[in-house]
């Protein structure tokens, strides 16, 4: 979350730059109850002080043999005024963390100016979308037609927006997950961890999916404990927070990690959006990416792991595009963020497949993440890095429709092969 003194010292600055974003209504009531905070702080400190001064007073007084009664109740009453400024002093701070916790993130100066993912700017493509000599079809249609992709049983297992993925199908996504993973791992240096899939609210709070994203959350509630724990809609939530209330040596910086999961998630909002296929399910799988930096090297690593993320599809041959969102796309949470885009012929158009953000400080101050500077000096907060490298999901719906032949059948990409036994298409098996 933001600094409560940027708010303070820059107001004005800080509205300009959440115009696009939204959230500027909060900074006014965050600046009144801040202006309460410290009146009552201030009176609280005053009240302190004369207590001190009159407790060396009363103990003088008492040595002296003098009657100190008086001031000793009046001591009193001001040790119950204190009480009272301290829970006052309390539910202020509480009020001002409940508001600056839906404050989104300040886009860093070089985020075009925009409101929505119109406005974003293509920064580069990669490589040239295939010329057909039949007409494509959509990922659902061509695992549909080979007897791979179930929408129907999964809608009779659960409901809509699952899928069931038979044989060589659900071998395929399944390479893709661990081929991605080895790339992120053995070549880019990131360490793999194996995460809880459900966490607790502070988690979900840490990491700024509470409270904003509330609605797009699956939860559980253990009757016995009352307490809540939510799905994960991705692991980039245990990764954030996993280091939560820590102090971290500046030499073990950047720290890279990564993790497959399945993510799961309401798409509140979204009916009639991608109905179909397997594009925007409430359960799917992930690689994710996450950096924790420092704030020199924070813009730097973002780029890097861009990089990241297109290597995969660059191995898998994949026509892409990369987007910079604008200030009104950029997240919640983000200062800085890319899409990358996938090329799918199937829709005739590029679509989502990774997107990579940079949180700046705030994504280390609302998990409470410092780094010891090796020099020496204070504690600063981290800067926190996320991105998807790749949604599995989307990136098998890439190959089902980039890769699908005439006759049915898929091309299984070359540097897939080896995870799949050396299959080179993918056909029924039904």
């Amino acid at each position: 979350m933001l600094d409560l003194r940027l708010i303070r010292e820059r107001p004005d600055e800080v509205q300009r730059a959440l115009a696009d974003k939204g959230g500027t209504e909060l900074i006014p009531e965050i600046l009144a109850r801040d202006v309460e905070r410290r009146r009552l702080l201030k009176e609280v400190e005053d009240l302190k002080a004369q207590r001190n001064v009159a407790s060396e007073a009363i103990g003088r007084a008492k040595k002296a043999g003098q009657d100190a009664a008086a001031e000793q109740a009046r001591m009193r009453e001001v040790g119950d005024r204190i009480k009272a400024l301290d829970a006052a002093l309390k539910a202020i701070d509480e009020a001002i963390e409940a508001l600056l916790v839906q404050v989104p993130n300040v886009p860093h100066p070089s985020v075009p100016p925009g409101k929505s993912d119109e406005e974003n700017v293509e920064v580069r493509r990669w490589g040239t979308p295939r010329r057909f000599e039949f007409k494509p079809k959509p990922h659902e249609d061509v695992g549909g037609a080979l007897g791979l992709l179930d929408m129907d049983r999964a809608a009779k297992l659960a409901k809509s927006r699952f899928a069931v993925m038979w044989g060589p199908l659900a071998r395929l996504e399944r390479a893709i997950a661990q081929f991605m993973l080895d790339v992120q791992t053995r070549e880019h240096g990131y360490t793999e961890l194996w995460l809880p899939h459900l966490v607790n609210a502070d988690t979900m709070l840490r990491t700024g999916q509470l409270p904003k994203f509330e609605e797009q959350l699956f939860k559980t509630v253990e009757a016995d404990e009352g307490r809540t724990l939510y799905l994960i809609p991705t692991s980039e939530v245990p990764l954030s927070a996993l280091h939560g209330g820590e102090v971290l040596p500046e030499s073990t910086l950047p720290r890279k990690y990564t993790a497959l999961t399945p993510c799961y998630r309401r798409e509140a909002g979204t009916y009639g959006k991608d109905m179909k296929g397997i594009f925007r399910n409430h359960q799917f799988d992930k690689v994710e990416l996450v950096k924790l930096t420092t704030p020199a090297r924070g813009y730097e690593e973002l780029e890097s792991m861009v990089g990241d993320a297109e290597d995969v599809l660059q191995r898998l041959e994949l026509p892409y595009r990369v987007v910079e969102r604008c200030a009104g796309d950029v997240g919640f949470s983000a200062a800085k963020g890319y899409d990358i885009e996938v090329w799918l012929p199937g829709q005739d158009r590029y679509r989502e497949i990774s997107s990579c953000s940079s949180y700046a400080d705030f994504g280390g101050r609302r998990a409470d993440i410092r780094y010891k500077p090796e020099g020496g000096g204070k504690p600063d907060f981290v800067h926190t890095l996320n991105g998807s490298g790749l949604a599995v999901g989307r990136t098998l719906i890439a190959v089902l429709e980039n890769c699908q032949n005439a006759d049915g059948t898929v091309s299984i990409p070359a540097a897939l092969r080896p995870y799949v036994g050396g299959l080179e298409r993918l056909a029924s098996s039904r």
